[in-house]
């Protein structure tokens, strides 16, 4: 079994500098306790218990992931309701400049204001955006999201996107409302959350027609899901798209440990070229993360 402490030492044998991790959380205390809440009362989009793994201060968070040698990662929050983003948006800006390891995370939601406070993200250096279908309860495709869906299209700033259906259905989760957007803006640089979870051929398919698309590994066949097998072909496909497939893991809030979602990638044996460009040249190219200076 693969331990943090371990980490270190396969990402020496694999020759890589660290590990970009784009699907990280950080979140304002408050948001954050209500998030923990949510998992440790087995929400109902969850219906199992879920021990938080790293249930630590920002500050032991930050030093576990460079402890184990991620460089680069996001911190993203995600809004569930109108007039909560731009609240999110300013504690995250100010995680951001005391972390300069961290990509500036943004967030938004469909409502009026967004049209404004994303293009104003964007103009002060904003590297990623969140949004989350499935909690958020909204639509890729709602209309008051098209002006920031071309901001963002133009600006090639990455959206870390969960429309999968995993792990429960919502209203608008699966792949057709993200089709339809992309559709409209073919260049948008999208992170589909959680390989797309259960629907990941359908996601697989957008990212093989849109050049700009990119599936994380979030979650992905670890053990801890009641059903961890691959679906037949998957392998093949990320094989075929070795070059849009981006860590992630949903640290802090894993019930398991951070290594583990490692682990369970190695197993596809799909080879270290593959397993580097996951973990290292994958998110550094999109994010243009440099490797730390020694």
């Amino acid at each position: 079994m693969l331990r943090d402490e371990d980490v270190p030492m396969l990402l020496d044998d694999l020759g890589i500098p660290g590990i970009v991790d784009v699907h990280v959380h950080f979140m304002a205390p408050q948001v954050l306790r209500k998030v923990w809440a949510y998992f440790d009362a087995a929400g109902p989009l969850l219906g199992r218990p879920w021990p938080i793994t790293y249930r630590w201060s920002d500050e032991e968070r930050v030093a576990h992931l460079r402890s184990m040698g991620v460089t680069a990662f996001s911190a993203l929050s995600y809004a569930h309701k109108p007039g909560v983003a731009t609240f999110m948006n300013d504690w995250n800006r100010d995680f951001a400049q005391r972390v300069p390891d961290s990509l500036w995370s943004g967030t938004f939601y469909p409502e009026p204001e967004a049209a404004d406070y994303v293009p104003a993200l964007i103009d002060e250096g904003v590297r990623v955006f969140k949004a989350h279908l499935q909690v958020g309860d909204f639509a890729a495709d709602d209309p008051l999201l098209d002006p920031v869906w071309a901001a963002i299209e133009e600006s090639g700033v990455p959206v870390v996107l969960h429309a999968g259906s995993g792990p429960a259905p919502g209203t608008h989760t699966g792949p057709q409302g993200v089709a339809d957007v992309l559709a409209r803006h073919p260049r948008l640089a999208l992170i589909v959350a959680h390989l797309g979870m259960p629907e990941v051929h359908e996601f697989l398919d957008l990212a093989e027609r849109y050049e700009n698309v990119h599936l994380d590994t979030t979650m992905a066949f670890v053990d801890f899901l009641d059903d961890h097998t691959i679906p037949e072909g998957v392998p093949e496909r990320l094989a075929h798209l070795c070059d849009r497939i981006v860590f992630g893991t949903d640290f802090p809030n894993i019930p398991y440990v951070y290594a583990h979602q490692i682990e369970v990638l190695q197993r596809l044996g799909l080879g270290d070229d593959w397993l580097r460009g996951v973990l290292w040249h994958n998110g550094a190219r999109l994010f243009d993360v440099v490797p730390a200076v020694e």
